[in-house]
């Protein structure tokens, strides 16, 4: 009787002409478990003959064509059943889910209490925990938005300090007035009391509301 292949999907195949190679990974987790090389003779033959074609032409040439054509389906062949084999070895780390049909990872993904992937059936104890902890996050995030902070602490005065001279790009001491690279004057940005508009460094009034500033 003809064995069926189980793993259709979750697998890449690193086979070369030298052997035989899969990766089988897990559907939930992408995690997984690379089969052992399996040396192909055959493309080790057809290699060699390549090669003497190469130095010696003539018989070997035609030799080497004959190789290649007789290759296509034995090395097939040898392909399908080194995959068998790959797959047999690494099956008794893989399960189906009967409910979403995923192959998982039985280290990692299977509950074997429920009988199903943890994607189908969560672990309750995994998840309590997750949700207690986001909860806590939650209930901390909260807590913060209802004290009151000192903006000013935080910002050294305003947004109308420069951090950096005009002319030279040095860095400034918080409230200098000029700086202690080039010299340049450092002036402060002054905005209108009323209307927030900008000012001229020695406007006694405001250009656009009119407004006296004090």
């Amino acid at each position: 009787m003809t064995e069926f292949i189980k793993f259709t999907r979750n697998y890449s195949d690193r086979s070369t002409s030298q052997g035989f190679q899969w990766e089988f990974y897990c559907e939930r987790c992408n995690n997984g478990y690379r089969s052992k090389f399996n040396p192909s003779t055959v493309g080790m033959v057809t290699e060699a003959m390549e090669a003497a074609s190469g130095l010696l032409g003539g018989l070997f040439s035609r030799v080497s064509d004959m190789g290649n054509r007789v290759q296509s389906a034995t090395w097939e062949r040898a392909h399908d059943k080194a995959f068998q084999e790959a797959a047999a070895e690494v099956s008794a780390h893989f399960v189906q889910c009967p409910r979403c049909n995923a192959w998982v990872c039985r280290e990692r993904c299977w509950n074997e209490d429920r009988g199903l992937c943890f994607d189908c059936a969560p672990d309750t104890t995994v998840e309590a925990a997750a949700a207690q902890a986001d909860a806590i996050t939650s209930q901390a995030v909260d807590k913060m938005r209802e004290r009151t902070y000192d903006v000013s602490a935080y910002t050294d005065g305003g947004d109308d300090k420069r951090a950096a001279c005009p002319n030279c790009g040095a860095a400034l001491n918080p409230g200098a007035k000029f700086c202690a690279e080039c010299g340049t004057r450092i002036e402060e940005k002054r905005y209108c009391i009323e209307c927030g508009a900008e000012l001229a460094a020695k406007a006694k009034f405001c250009p656009e509301c009119g407004t006296k500033q004090e």
